[in-house]
């Protein structure tokens, strides 16, 4: 049986009457099975004192859906001084294809898992949390696509690279910290296609605000490959109640995305 198996075994959605005593007041993300959270933000909200998160080129502005006029596709800022010459480059080469006409994918536009910090981009469908005693479980609702972080637990000594990587937490002050290595590279760390190096450590603090309103994490990513220093960033997220999770498959619709070009398959591989 795997470590987070046992670990679920009679607590899935019971919400914080199963989290066991390792803090004096740990957080309930979950208070009802209906409780979700909706991530408010398309892009990280800045830290004072931290290299800035990765912005948009202001020659080339972006406009999102809903706004009554033409959208654009996020076309990324490579004069931010904490890339390094490796990830300018390749993020170059994705900019020159978005202003070519080219796609801009994100993880949920391409059905693929976000890693970490990426899945905190998730937009429109809920986060739900899955709280027990040795394990929480973050489970977004569009795909659900899931995240394991295994409490008061040690990293894996060689974890292989994964999209999620080996997530370990801990409950402090009434906060969630996880701290996440082995993830592999095939993700972005956010919506404007920044990449990162299997080495990217990340570490997270989850808090409610605003009398439980409100959910908010402030992280830091390490990457030396990448970054010249380790730079934070915020998400918040706001509390929605709604029907617990239902199964929602993620697909392309290749065949009603107007100009994507999505390849379609002329005869079926098996």
């Amino acid at each position: 049986m795997s470590r987070f198996t046992a670990a679920l075994a009679g607590a899935l959605f019971l919400g914080g009457a199963a989290i066991a005593a390792d803090s004096a007041s740990p957080p309930d993300f979950s208070p009802t099975r209906e409780t979700g959270w909706i991530a408010m933000n398309q892009d990280f909200i800045a830290v004072a004192g931290s290299p800035s998160p990765t912005t948009n080129d202001p020659k080339y502005p972006f406009v999102p859906n809903g706004r009554g006029v033409q959208p654009t596709f996020r076309v990324a800022d490579l004069s931010n001084p904490n890339l390094k010459a490796g990830a300018t480059a390749k993020m170059r080469k994705e900019n020159e294809e978005v202003l070519k006409g080219g796609i801009a994918y994100t993880a949920r536009s391409s059905c693929m898992a976000a890693g970490v910090p990426d899945f905190m981009m998730f937009i429109v469908e809920p986060v739900f949390f899955i709280q027990s005693p040795k394990e929480v479980l973050m489970v977004y609702s569009g795909d659900q696509q899931i995240r394991h972080i295994h409490l008061n637990a040690p990293h894996l000594k060689n974890p292989r690279p994964s999209y999620y990587g080996d997530s370990v937490g801990r409950y402090e002050g009434g906060e969630l910290v996880i701290d996440t290595i082995g993830m592999n590279d095939k993700t972005y760390v956010d919506n404007y296609r920044t990449p990162h190096s299997k080495k990217l450590h990340v570490v997270e603090h989850w808090k409610l605000i605003d009398e439980g309103k409100t959910l908010e994490v402030r992280f830091t990513a390490e990457d030396p490959d990448t970054f010249m220093q380790p730079w934070s960033g915020i998400q918040r997220y706001r509390r929605v109640q709604q029907a617990p999770l239902d199964e929602q498959v993620c697909a392309e619709n290749n065949a009603a995305l107007f100009d994507y070009h999505i390849p379609v398959a002329g005869k079926p591989d098996f």
